[in-house]
């Protein structure tokens, strides 16, 4: 029989090997219609389940149920209780050290217990590649020339994300001016008050920066004008640039708004309705 069916096909058994790896070849290019997420891994260790971490963790268990995080939990029996384990790996080794951070084993020859690097858990607030596994775009991000320092260990995501409670972004939520508490609560001189304030503060510090990272100097998400005229309506007539009614067709070429001495207090000012220092 197959002797046959290697018969009809070209090149008899090469040729059924080279259909086979095309086959292969077609199954592991396709595409599918879900989310795929490779959860964290740990040597030798095993998952557990939410539950377990409860049993030490009660007030963090108990605020996740507020957490963005948490409504992004996949469903079915495979993501059962995979909550806390999703970021922190699994939990066994921790579970079985009772609660330690690193494995220990004892040294027949110093007759004494010795803690190695290996981990029984995994703390994303000292290392971000546990959230770059599922948030791809921000690690492109910080690979950009104009970043906040997390790639370098200055910073971690947690200092402006709390995966642990409530919206994602710490003081975030529906009101915009609480999200601009993860900003201000670094950059002081930016917060105000203000008598003339610059209206896209109202609209949130992202409004003007990707605070992971852009190729623009300050992280702004565009270099010049541009990033003005996103929201300043501009009208073109014979002769003018109209923006605010006013000709803008001569300063236009003189630099950005910011730095050709027109409009340099962007955040707001305390002098000049115009925003200029």
């Amino acid at each position: 029989m197959l002797k046959r069916i290697l018969d009809g096909i070209p090149g008899g058994g090469w040729g059924l090997a080279a259909v086979g790896g095309l086959a292969l070849l077609a199954a592991s290019c396709a595409t599918v219609t879900r989310t795929v997420v490779v959860p964290p891994d740990i040597p030798g260790a095993k998952y557990v389940g939410s539950k377990e971490c409860e049993q030490c963790h009660e007030e963090i268990y108990k605020d996740f149920q507020t957490a963005a995080h948490a409504r992004l939990m996949a469903k079915g029996p495979n993501a059962l209780n995979m909550g806390c384990e999703s970021c922190h790996g699994p939990g066994s080794l921790h579970v079985e050290s009772g609660g330690e951070r690193r494995m220990a084993s004892h040294n027949l020859t110093l007759e004494a217990t010795v803690v190695s690097d290996r981990p029984t858990i995994l703390n994303p607030r000292k290392s971000s590649e546990t959230c770059f596994t599922c948030h791809l775009d921000k690690r492109g991000a910080f690979q950009t020339p104009h970043h906040h320092p997390v790639p370098e260990g200055r910073m971690s995501c947690t200092d402006c994300h709390d995966p642990h409670k409530g919206p994602a972004t710490r003081g975030g939520g529906t009101a915009l001016l609480a999200q601009n508490e993860a900003c201000l609560k670094c950059h002081e001189t930016q917060r105000g008050p203000y008598v003339f304030e610059h209206a896209a503060m109202r609209e949130g510090c992202t409004t003007c920066h990707d605070p992971h990272g852009t190729v623009n100097a300050k992280m702004l998400t565009a270099r010049n004008a541009n990033l003005c005229l996103k929201c300043h309506f501009q009208q073109v007539t014979p002769g003018k640039i109209l923006i605010g009614g006013v000709d803008h067709k001569i300063s236009l070429q003189q630099g950005t708004c910011w730095t050709a001495g027109c409009h340099e207090a962007v955040h707001g000012s305390r002098v000049n309705p115009s925003l200029r220092f």
